[in-house]
């Protein structure tokens, strides 16, 4: 059964590789095109959104990179594995998301004083386009981002870079049938709100983790109270609790017990009450007697 759910999980990961692996190859052909059409229209809008793409291509390759680092093995220099890699990558993309964002404003600011309008059909045409493989990409991508925050960052990225190719088709579209100009810059300032909202709400996670913090849906206090009440052990004290990654906690303590002869007893429903409750799947406790007077026992 363990070597079939292992097997299960390994061709999931594949087939999440080779999505990953689409994503990118569409992503890289979509910048190619607005380049082209940047070139052919002489839109300077559209070149920008290429190099805008360009990132998301980029965010999606970083994805990928970490996700194939993460699954290496523990050695001598990284005892607990590779898995942090993918929250490393998770904030590469956050940041980068951040800047994008920040630089939409900017842009959006500048044509309040310098207005620009928008060349002809070609840019709406390639929006279009643009549009399309936003929205493929983050079908591709969206499973695979409820479950990780690496993927959920270049999901972000997809997700921002579809509004902001739907902010040119109807910005594009009222400025061709109105002359309204200034709803590029309003449409430009709200993507650009969302990007840095949707940021900012998975930076402190992102960061929490890399601080090894404890983790969020565990309070520490229910933690030492659930092992104090294990038959036995007399205090709990010196507790460290942390996430090794996203879906793996690990605890250290230092565990009091009135007899050494029920140690193994006494660490067997330590380390299943840990597990069972709070899913921590890694605990180092080291056990004291309560007798013991010395500052060093």
């Amino acid at each position: 059964m363990g070597h079939d759910h292992h097997h299960h999980h390994h061709d999931i990961d594949i087939m999440d590789d080779r999505r990953l692996i689409w994503a990118i190859a569409i992503n890289m052909l979509l910048t190619l095109a607005q380049i082209i059409g940047g070139i052919v229209s002489g839109s300077l809008a559209l070149i920008a959104d290429a190099l805008h793409n360009f990132s998301d291509a980029a965010s999606l390759l970083i994805a990928w990179v970490a996700r194939r680092i993460g699954r290496q093995p523990p050695d001598y220099f990284k005892t607990f594995g590779f898995k942090r890699a993918e929250v490393i990558a998770a904030l590469i993309n956050l940041v980068i998301l951040a800047i994008v964002g920040l630089y939409l404003i900017y842009e959006a600011l500048w044509r309040v004083y310098e207005p620009q309008a928008i060349e002809g059909w070609m840019v709406i045409i390639v929006a279009g386009i643009a549009l399309v493989i936003d929205v493929g990409t983050a079908v591709l991508t969206y499973r695979m981002s409820k479950n990780s925050l690496n993927i959920r960052a270049a999901f972000l990225h997809n997700v921002s870079d579809a509004m902001a190719s739907l902010g040119v088709i109807i910005a594009g579209s009222l400025i061709l049938l109105y002359q309204w100009y200034w709803t590029d810059t309003v449409l430009t300032l709200l993507i650009a709100g969302y990007v840095l909202y949707q940021a900012s709400t998975l930076f402190p996670g992102t960061i929490h983790i890399l601080m090894e913090g404890t983790p969020e849906d565990i309070a520490i206090e229910d933690v030492i109270h659930l092992m104090d009440q294990v038959a036995g052990v007399s205090n709990i004290h010196h507790v460290h609790l942390w996430q090794i990654d996203e879906h793996k906690n690990a605890l250290e303590a230092h565990v009091i017990i009135d007899d050494f002869s029920q140690l193994e007893s006494v660490k067997n429903v330590l380390k299943t009450t840990l597990k069972d409750e709070f899913s921590i799947v890694h605990s180092t406790l080291e056990f004291e007697m309560s007798h013991c007077g010395q500052t060093d026992c």
